[in-house]
C-alpha cells in the first residue's frame, strides 16, 4: 500500500478534488459537512471524498462519495487531491505535497485548554505526542476561525514550525449557518422527527467529555429531571461523541416516556434547533448555541475538578457579561428550581446571554460556509 501510494505522489493533482474529514472519520459532520455542501452549490466542478473508517460506513449517505481510512482508494485520493479539508486530522500520516491546500476547521471554540497548552497537565500530556502535533500544523495552510478569542488561542497553541506558516480565515463556523437559515417549518419538521409533541419544551442536555472519568457519567438523572418538570418538558439526552452511539439514558427514577436518547442523531445542529434550552457544562456546544439566542443553562457540579485536570481559558461560572452565558447550576435540585422558578430564561440569563453572543459569534451570520468556499476553493467574489 505504501509503495503504491509512493507512486501515487508522482501523479498531477487532480485541480478538482476535495478530500473531506471529520472528527477521525466518523463521518459526514461539522464545519467540513457545510463546506462542502456549499461547495456542492457555489463551486460544483470540485467533486468531493469523504474519508471514513470502516466502522463508521454505515453513517454514509448513499449520495455522498467516500473512501476507507488506509485503503487503496484513500491513499490515492490523498496523494492527488488538490484541497484537503478536515475538523481534525487524517489519518496514516501523508505527505501534503507542493500544490495540496488544506484548511483546517477546527471543531469548536476553545474553552479547554488545547495543543502546546496541555503541555502544563501532566494527565494530558502524556497521552499527547507535541512533536506530531507540530508536524500536522506544518502541513496547514488556512486555519479557521469562529471569533477573536479562538484567534488568539489557535495562534498560541498551534503555532507553525520553522519554514511553515498558515492563514489565519475570521470567517465564522459553517456548521453554525444554520442556525441563521433554518426556517420555522423546518424547525417544525425536526421537532415531529424526534417526536416532540406541539406545546412541550424541549431541554437539550449535552455534557462533555472528561478526562478524569470513564465512560459517560452524567451529572444528572434526566429521568428525574424529567419527573419533577413535569409532562410539558421532553429532557433530549447527547453524550459526547468520545462514548459511541448511545448515552445509556435511564436513572435511578421510573422512566417517564420523556426523555430522549438522541446520541446517534447524525445532525446535532438538528438538535439545537430542536430544543428550546440547552443544559450543558463545559462543551463548545454552549458556543454554536448561543447562536439561536436560546437560553443556556450550565451545570457545573464539578467545575473546580474540571479546571484542575484539564485547564481552561476563562471562568465560565463567574457571572461576569462575556464569560457567562446564562442561569448556572451546580446540583440537580438547582437546575430543577432554575426551570420550575423561569430563571432559566429570566431578563438576567438573557443579558448575560446577549454579552457572550457579543464575545463569541461575531462573525456567524449565516453565510460563513459562502465566505470560505469563496476564500479556500477560489470562486468568483
Amino acid at each position: 500500500m505504501r509503495a503504491a501510494y509512493r507512486i501515487d505522489l508522482h501523479r498531477p493533482l487532480d485541480p478538482n478534488l476535495a478530500v473531506y474529514g471529520a472528527y477521525w472519520n466518523r463521518g459526514v459532520a461539522c464545519n467540513p459537512a457545510a463546506i462542502h455542501a456549499k461547495a456542492r452549490e457555489l463551486a460544483p466542478h470540485i467533486r468531493g471524498v469523504w474519508v471514513v473508517s470502516s466502522r463508521h460506513r454505515d453513517r454514509m449517505e448513499p449520495d455522498v462519495p467516500y473512501v476507507i481510512e488506509g485503503s487503496r482508494p484513500y491513499w490515492r485520493a490523498m496523494a492527488t487531491a488538490t484541497y484537503l479539508v478536515n475538523n481534525s486530522s487524517f489519518p496514516g500520516g501523508f505527505t501534503k505535497r507542493p500544490g495540496q491546500r488544506y484548511l483546517q476547521t477546527h471543531h469548536g471554540t476553545p474553552l479547554k485548554t488545547m495543543g502546546l497548552d496541555q503541555r502544563a497537565y501532566p494527565a494530558l500530556a502524556r497521552k499527547a505526542d507535541f512533536a506530531k502535533l507540530l508536524a500536522h500544523v506544518g502541513q496547514w495552510d488556512f486555519s479557521l476561525s469562529a471569533n477573536p478569542h479562538s484567534t488568539e488561542v489557535w495562534d498560541r497553541v498551534y503555532p507553525a514550525p520553522p519554514g511553515a506558516s498558515y492563514q489565519r480565515l475570521d470567517l465564522g463556523y459553517p456548521r453554525n449557518d444554520v442556525y441563521f437559515t433554518a426556517t420555522a417549518e423546518d424547525i417544525t419538521k425536526i421537532r415531529s422527527e424526534l417526536s416532540i409533541a406541539e406545546g412541550q419544551t424541549a431541554l437539550l442536555y449535552a455534557p462533555t467529555h472528561r478526562d478524569y472519568r470513564q465512560g459517560f457519567v452524567p451529572d444528572l438523572d434526566p429521568e428525574q429531571l424529567a419527573r419533577e418538570l413535569g409532562p410539558e418538558y421532553v429532557v433530549l439526552v447527547r453524550a459526547h461523541y468520545f462514548y459511541g452511539r448511545s448515552a445509556g439514558v435511564g436513572g435511578t427514577a421510573a422512566p417517564t416516556g420523556r426523555v430522549l436518547d438522541v446520541t446517534a442523531h447524525p445532525r446535532v445542529e438538528e438538535l439545537c434547533l430542536a430544543a428550546d434550552a440547552l443544559i450543558t457544562d463545559y462543551s463548545s456546544l454552549t458556543f454554536d448555541y448561543a447562536c439561536l439566542d436560546r437560553p443556556i443553562v450550565v451545570h457545573a457540579p464539578d467545575w473546580e475538578a474540571y479546571r484542575a485536570t484539564r485547564g481552561t481559558y476563562f471562568d465560565l461560572l463567574s457571572g461576569r457579561p462575556g464569560d457567562t452565558p446564562g442561569t448556572v447550576t451546580t446540583t440537580p435540585g438547582e437546575l430543577a428550581e432554575a426551570f420550575r422558578t423561569g430563571a432559566w430564561r429570566s431578563s438576567a440569563s438573557a443579558a448575560l446571554r446577549t454579552a457572550f453572543r457579543e464575545r463569541f459569534c461575531p462573525y456567524d451570520d449565516g453565510h460563513a460556509a459562502e465566505r470560505v468556499v469563496r476564500r479556500f476553493f477560489g470562486g468568483p467574489g
